[in-house]
């Protein structure tokens, strides 16, 4: 790779990761998508300075992607992601006066359809909810585990990285560092709290080992829980209630938004709970809400 896309591919990272304070995922899909574009740039348009880029130049790299190369195929969701990448790269790169002008400034995203996330109801998600058998150490850790999901509507990331000391047993709330270690208070609730209560004091210190450090979910070697192995957990007691859905532990989170609305609650509130920066991201709990509200009035209104 040329050595100067080399060295602002660098310093992007690195402004990213100290002075942004972004997650390290945001962080490989920055590197992955840079790469992409540095390649075609290098073997399509033989390009060697980043101040020769023009925006006509980015277009054809973004046409590109829409072409199975080496057996890849880019969803308009991932192109439209890239292009979010150039323009955070390329106004970085205006700032330090790298380059005079922006290319990427005027890069159109393409459109992407409003896939509605996959909930369960209120009856699946107790079903799922009493499965675990808390009379043993691992029956015990996933109740707990799967009742603070559901409770507090974390993401599998949050629940995974959850220390004991962000657990306040006597508020009834979790402290959460969610993305950009952004940090926010979650209610956790009674019953979640119940069982995480009987957790640390039983079954986690059956699991604990000098691994642990002060994780509060513990896998069956005293480290902290994967996000493989939380997948494994809710997909196990999904299979056993019988959910013919595709159950994984974002469900767990879109089903803990969605019945806090149908339940009435303030949109805001939910965005907050959530650790949502932009309401709309939330907004998207309101069409689940609105297949809902036609799937109750079908079933029950006498004039279908």
């Amino acid at each position: 790779m040329n050595e100067e896309f080399m060295l602002h591919r660098k310093l992007f990272i690195n402004y990213l990761r100290n002075e942004k304070s972004v997650s390290e995922n945001t962080i490989q899909a920055y590197t992955f998508d840079l790469d992409k574009l540095f390649e075609y740039l290098t073997t399509e348009k033989s390009v060697e300075k980043l101040s020769s880029l023009t925006d006509e130049m980015l277009n054809d790299f973004i046409k590109s992607l829409y072409f199975v190369k080496n057996d890849i195929v880019f969803s308009s969701k991932s192109i439209a992601r890239i292009i979010s990448t150039l323009r955070t790269f390329f106004k970085y790169l205006d700032n330090e006066k790298v380059i005079s002008i922006n290319p990427a400034e005027n890069l159109e995203s393409p459109k992407i359809p409003k896939i509605l996330p996959e909930v369960l109801s209120v009856e699946e998600m107790e079903k799922l909810l009493e499965l675990p058998d808390s009379d043993n150490k691992l029956g015990l850790r996933d109740k707990a585990l799967l009742e603070t999901m559901y409770a507090s509507g974390l993401r599998v990331s949050e629940v995974i990285n959850l220390e004991i000391s962000n657990v306040f047993f006597n508020d009834g709330f979790v402290r959460i560092f969610g993305k950009g270690s952004k940090e926010r208070i979650v209610p956790i609730g009674k019953t979640a709290l119940k069982y995480v209560t009987r957790y640390v004091k039983e079954s986690r210190n059956q699991l604990k080992s000098k691994n642990s450090q002060n994780y509060l979910f513990l896998n069956f070697r005293g480290g902290k829980l994967s996000r493989m192995g939380i997948l494994d957990i809710i997909r196990k007691y999904s299979s056993m209630a019988g959910i013919n859905k595709n159950v994984h532990p974002h469900t767990l989170r879109h089903s803990f938004a969605t019945h806090l609305l149908q339940g009435g609650a303030d949109i805001r509130i939910i965005q907050e709970m959530l650790g949502h920066s932009d309401i709309s991201t939330t907004q998207i709990y309101t069409h689940v809400d609105k297949e809902y509200l036609i799937e109750v009035h079908k079933t029950f209104h006498p004039r279908k």
